[in-house]
């Protein structure tokens, strides 16, 4: 059995884990800096965050799990909120309209010696549509005040009040939520985690 640590502070993600059955040997969110380079485009950005988490975890012996998650309209792309007022202003720029929530995730043998299955690095991403509906001003202001969104990019959770706020999804709901489980857990499962 190998061990398995989440380098991630997002309890969404450690829930979305657990709910799949893998234990946690420890939770280790990493200190890097999350700041987009110029010109880079969204996917790009996402993908070399989750390198790069999974880079700055060092856990002998040990599989580590990065992820990183983006919601973005063309080349423009809503971090978490900075303050209600970032928040509220996010939410009316997606009102009525389509965006993409993309999360990228890496998972990396972090040594000493080979891993039992032979590789050290399993990544991927994965890409969702969600169509907000028309909101009013009344209601952001409503769902800005709950604080739901405060710690999550778009400044919305799908998983929580903010499912009122979303028409339509296409693709994976736990992508939007945090972490794609359905190309997570078979690359989990390759590299020899057990649950």
């Amino acid at each position: 059995m190998n061990d398995l640590v989440l380098a991630s502070g997002s309890p969404r993600r450690h829930q979305l884990l657990t709910l799949a059955g893998f234990d946690l040997a420890a939770v280790i969110p990493p200190a890097i800096p999350e700041v987009r380079d110029m010109g880079e485009r969204p996917l790009d950005y996402v993908k070399r965050l989750a390198r790069e988490k999974a880079a700055a975890v060092d856990r002998p012996g040990s599989w580590v799990l990065a992820a990183d998650t983006i919601v973005h309209q063309g080349e423009d792309i809503f971090e978490k909120p900075t303050s209600d007022a970032d928040a509220a202003r996010m939410l009316e720029r997606l009102a009525g309209d389509w965006h993409r929530v993309t999360t990228a995730w890496c998972l990396r043998w972090s040594g000493p010696g080979p891993s039992i299955s032979g590789r050290r690095v399993f990544s991927g991403h994965t890409t969702s549509r969600v169509c907000f509906r028309d909101l009013q001003p009344k209601e952001i202001a409503r769902y800005v005040a709950t604080g739901e969104g405060r710690d999550k990019a778009g400044s919305y959770a799908v998983q929580g009040d903010g499912a009122s706020l979303i028409d339509r999804v296409v693709g994976s709901t736990t992508n939007v939520v945090g972490l794609p489980l359905g190309t997570v857990v078979p690359a989990l499962l390759s590299a020899g985690v057990s649950r």
